[in-house]
């Protein structure tokens, strides 16, 4: 599902877009993209003391194939829908 933006990370050397966090979920997965293109994304840690925020970080990174240092929550840090940025 991330085809494309793993394309534009790999031609512009980065990428932004945003997501749909549900923290608490049995497991990291994809769920769908939504219609306003942002992507929800199931995570299973829960949403307390930013442990959803950094397990969310790590599952992008493994996702583009990046050091979780290259993933940046640039903004939503504290909402369900994030402005992920991916360099």
């Amino acid at each position: 599902m991330l085809e494309n933006l793993v394309s534009e990370l790999n031609s512009l050397g980065k990428v932004q877009f945003y997501v749909r966090a549900r923290p608490g979920m049995s497991q990291n997965q994809i769920v769908s993209i939504m219609d306003d293109e942002s992507i929800k994304i199931d995570i299973a840690a829960p949403a307390e003391g930013g442990k959803a925020n950094a397990e969310l970080i790590k599952y992008i990174a493994r996702e583009f194939g990046v050091d979780v240092s290259r993933v940046k929550i640039v903004s939503g840090a504290t909402s369900r829908m994030k402005l992920i940025r991916v360099s």
